[in-house]
């Protein structure tokens, strides 16, 4: 399956009302994670206007000036320019030591205040959020069987976990361990790769709340709106990118993209295929299983 080059009518998300036949909200979230799942795979030029003024947003948010701004055609063209930036493990060892006194890397910072985001929207849920809190309630605390979503509606699952099992952990798995995983290993090839974001493919979490405000089952306040909306906007405009201090490096969209679907699966998962990626300067990485 090929992801065409999308014309920007397409990507305005559709509008869903909210209904109150559990079925009925799981197909208009269908609709829009659809949508979303387009932009992940989106083969079009970056929107660079868009992308810039998103991450200055970011950055401003962690009090952080505008950055110069890099644009390469893939990641392995960004390799040589990020030489030297801290990689997640570094990240991890700055938190564990608590002797080290630095000024926490930009990185850092920028995980720091998504990880808020996310909680303050999931707390802008009107149930419990599967995101938060994925156990059943009672006694067992075992995890929701995953079913067909018909079929899960129909033997009592939630809609909430419904929802949350087909957008945010469909969509992770196939965005997550069926794209830039593998992408990021064929890049480090054994190596550390420092600590990036993938632009388009980070819908996951996003489109997860995006779907939960549109059918009426949350409401954000508007600092969580604003910021939101920022990273909503950069995964519609552009691929990975490398935040430093002082120059931003970010990764235009694939030229070509081909992925298969993941047998038995329940959402629609899919992967790409081993050569499924194709960036605008050529490079194509071969995927491992």
């Amino acid at each position: 399956m090929s992801a065409p080059a999308r014309r920007d009518a397409a990507a305005k998300n559709p509008q869903a009302a909210p209904r109150s036949d559990p079925h009925d909200l799981w197909q208009q979230a269908t609709r829009i994670r659809q949508v979303w799942r387009d932009h992940a795979l989106s083969t079009q030029p970056a929107d660079q206007v868009t992308a810039e003024r998103c991450l200055t947003a970011l950055y401003a948010r962690v009090s952080r000036p505008r950055p110069r701004f890099v644009w390469v055609d893939s990641p392995d063209a960004a390799r040589s320019l990020i030489t030297g930036w801290p990689t997640l493990d570094q990240l991890y060892e700055q938190i564990r030591d608590p002797r080290t006194r630095r000024t926490p890397p930009l990185a850092s910072d920028l995980a720091m205040i998504v990880s808020r985001l996310r909680g303050a929207l999931g707390a802008g849920v009107t149930h419990p959020d599967p995101e938060l809190s994925p156990g059943r309630t009672g006694r067992t605390r075992q995890p929701w069987p995953e079913l067909t979503p018909s079929h899960a509606l129909d033997s009592g699952v939630p809609l909430a976990v419904v929802l949350h099992q087909g957008i945010r952990t469909a969509l992770h798995r196939s965005l997550a361990h069926g794209f830039y995983l593998p992408v990021r290993a064929a890049l480090a090839g054994g190596t550390a790769v420092p600590v990036c974001w993938y632009g388009q493919q980070d819908v996951s979490w996003i489109a997860y709340y995006d779907v939960l405000h549109r059918l009426g089952l949350a409401s954000y306040g508007p600092d969580e709106t604003e910021h939101v909306t920022a990273w909503a906007d950069l995964a519609r405009s552009c691929g990975w990118w490398w935040p430093g201090e002082e120059v931003c490096v970010v990764v235009d969209r694939p030229r070509e993209v081909r992925t298969e679907p993941v047998a038995a699966t329940v959402h629609d998962e899919f992967r790409l295929q081993p050569r499924g990626v194709r960036y605008r300067d050529g490079w194509q990485p071969l995927l491992s299983r």
